[in-house]
């Protein structure tokens, strides 16, 4: 192997950090390693904000759990899908743009995400740790209001970093032979030995959950996803991102 794949193999979550900023010179090489990330026609469909102001970390903390580590970690990020460059863009060249197509939305999304995958594997690469936040959609509509972020952009998640104090046992992944196929999403392997598979990671999940030093849960991966599936989750987010001018054709 080599040191690149050995950082990605070691991907933890990371919610306690150490008393110690972040330099910010360090900080700002992290982001620019993050803009070197794929993006689709060169469009950078993507603002990040670094929230610095103690009430609306504390705001954020409680709509997204709550999540203390929003509010203690020495950088807190929160990445926005933003169409707003592209509009500029279009009022420069005198060229009226087309709005609210559902490809822009996911144009923009994916852009983000590649983005700030990118900015926690150059931060790892520098000792750092972090954690996603995915709770700031519980109240999109508030985060965008503490945030100034305009119409044409959206908080997709946030991102805590900092100097880790803490060592998580890694998460164990799903066996390579059920996220990858050959030729075909339906290939020659049986559906019996992808549910051996799956029994198998299950039970390898459920050995990790009990054995993990804090959230201590007799549940297997399958379960969880269960339930995951089994409720409404968010439902304004539709309603949020076409009042943001996403998902209107």
């Amino acid at each position: 192997m080599n040191a690149t794949i050995d950082l990605l193999s070691r991907h933890r979550s990371v919610r306690k950090f150490k008393d110690k900023p972040v330099d910010d010179a360090l900080f700002h090489t992290v982001v620019k390693a993050a803009q070197c990330a794929s993006t689709s026609s060169h469009v950078q469909a993507y603002t990040i904000i670094r929230v610095q102001d103690k009430d609306n970390r504390r705001q954020i903390a409680d709509l997204a759990g709550p999540q203390l580590w929003v509010e203690q970690a020495p950088i807190f990020l929160v990445f926005c899908a933003d169409l707003t460059r592209l509009e500029s863009a279009c009022d420069r060249h005198g060229i009226a743009p087309e709005k609210g197509w559902a490809e822009q939305f996911v144009v923009a999304t994916v852009d983000t995400a590649l983005l700030a995958q990118n900015l926690m594997i150059a931060a790892e690469s520098l000792g750092l740790g972090g954690v996603f936040i995915g709770g700031i959609r519980n109240d999109p509509k508030m985060v965008c209001e503490l945030l100034n972020i305009p119409d044409t952009a959206y908080p997709v998640f946030g991102m805590c970093l900092g100097y880790p104090d803490q060592t998580p046992t890694i998460k164990p992944r799903l066996p390579l032979d059920l996220v990858l196929r050959e030729d075909f999403f339906s290939g020659p392997k049986s559906k019996k030995d992808r549910t051996d598979s799956l029994s198998a990671y299950d039970q390898t999940c459920k050995g990790y959950y009990l054995s993990r030093d804090s959230n201590l849960k007799d549940q297997t991966w399958s379960r969880q996803m269960a339930n995951f599936m089994g409720k409404v989750s968010r439902p304004h987010m539709k309603s949020f991102l076409k009042k943001r001018g996403f998902f209107l054709k």
